[in-house]
């Protein structure tokens, strides 16, 4: 165990900022970092938790560390604490109009703005529940910014209207950018920054849950059981155990599911259109063609981004793909909707193809995502047609969703609209 004092420099204390980057620092080591003043405790990955200290000027913060890399762990911990301390920088208010807003995106984004001054966000958020749309670009007239998230749509029209309106900026709260024009933003002079990651963990994790949960037929056991009825029948699963698992996109996330995969002692094949040999020496995974991926695998999980045009990703799972799979193979995706052809899946749903289908997004998916229809007549016909098959398991969208994604999400989000303002270097964040 390893400990340490810390004296607060900041005339505003452990504020906003320097709390989302501590928090960030210890959320990447495997170590439990503490931290007690006479306010209390908070977990050292927990930004809210933190912020609740009211670390002042001149309090001190005890801070221990625990775990098997405590020493890494530790000057993390003391390098984040120096960012703490404010730089002499002219300071300006950025105006950022937030689209698609829910009460979780306030809990984080409301503590990470809410200070202003030298060394802070300096970012103020106004909120808008609609999502970004033709029809409601217009609420971003006099903004600097504008913060969208997956299901927000800015195509030409919309960024034309955007520059019109003023925004110099789009900030993605999210990995993914299909959904922007990127030569429209060039042409018009916007710079779009994204967080390029936040919780591989959380959507890695997602994808072998539903995967498992279609698999073992979990949801119609919870509701079978809940009727009184214990019948195993039509509840028939296959072990992972000794099966192919086919990974199709090796960024961090297909890695991390390639390592969640290999723990159920599955053998691991990847595809990807810059393999990483570093993988192959690790002895993570073999790479291979696509075609022989398809035609291995019996675990077939998609990680690659969505990308248009000649050899790319739009309709990686077609016909042709699924004619190639084994009979009874297992398919989930938790990347972009758009990785397979929808009708395609269907027709091979409709002959017996798969034992198990589990999605987290769908093509097609936008008018329902994060949106309560539970009072409505199911007007989408493509979730009504997903959800008529019983192998199949289909989430909302979620996959990135936990606390530590949640807090990354914000913090990175917050970063970016600051480097924009004081004109610090990008990073990873820019979208070319």
């Amino acid at each position: 165990m390893r400990s340490f004092d810390y004296t607060v420099q900041n005339a505003l204390g452990i504020h906003a900022r320097p709390a989302a980057i501590l928090a960030q620092a210890c959320t990447n080591f495997k170590s439990a970092v503490t931290i007690e003043n006479s306010s209390g405790t908070a977990a050292g990955n927990n930004v809210l938790q933190i912020l609740a200290l009211h670390a002042a000027k001149g309090s001190i913060l005890h801070f221990t560390i625990e775990g098997e890399d405590e020493e890494a762990c530790e000057a993390a911990v003391r390098e984040a604490l120096k960012e703490a301390v404010p730089k002499d920088k002219p300071v300006r208010m950025l105006k950022v109009a937030f689209y698609g807003t829910k009460d979780y995106d306030r809990i984080f984004f409301n503590e990470l703005s809410k200070d202003k001054g030298e060394g802070t966000y300096n970012v103020g958020i106004t909120y808008f529940n609609s999502r970004l749309t033709e029809e409601s670009v217009h609420l971003a007239d006099g903004f600097d910014a504008v913060c969208i998230f997956v299901n927000d749509e800015a195509p030409r029209p919309v960024v034309q209207k955007l520059a019109a309106e003023g925004v110099r900026l789009i900030l993605l709260r999210c990995a993914g950018f299909n959904n922007v024009d990127l030569d429209a933003c060039r042409e018009f002079g916007i710079v779009v920054l994204r967080v390029p990651a936040y919780s591989p963990y959380a959507v890695a994790e997602h994808a072998m849950a539903i995967l498992q949960t279609a698999n073992r037929r979990i949801m119609k056991a919870y509701n079978r059981v809940r009727d009184n009825d214990f019948a195993l029948n039509g509840l028939l699963g296959v072990d992972l155990h000794n099966k192919v698992a086919g990974i199709m996109g090796t960024g961090r996330i297909g890695q991390i599911m390639a390592t969640i995969c290999k723990g159920y002692g599955m053998t691991v094949i990847g595809w990807d259109a810059y393999p990483n040999q570093k993988l192959v020496d690790e002895g993570l995974l073999t790479y291979v063609t696509k075609e022989e991926l398809y035609e291995k695998a019996d675990l077939i999980s998609l990680h690659a981004p969505l990308v248009m045009g000649e050899n790319g990703t739009y309709h990686l799972i077609n016909d042709a793909a699924i004619a190639r799979m084994k009979s009874g193979v297992m398919l989930v995706n938790t990347g972009r909707g758009g990785l397979i052809d929808t009708d395609a899946l269907i027709r091979g749903l409709r002959a017996g193809k798969f034992h198990a289908v589990a999605l987290d997004v769908y093509e097609g998916e936008d008018a329902n995502v994060y949106t309560d229809h539970s009072e409505d007549m199911m007007q989408h016909s493509i979730a009504a047609r997903l959800l008529s098959f019983p192998n199949l398991v289909l989430t909302s969208h979620q996959a990135f969703f936990t606390r530590e994604a949640l807090q990354a999400i914000a913090a990175t989000t917050m970063e970016n609209a600051r480097n924009f303002n004081e004109g610090l270097p990008y990073g990873a964040a820019e979208v070319k």
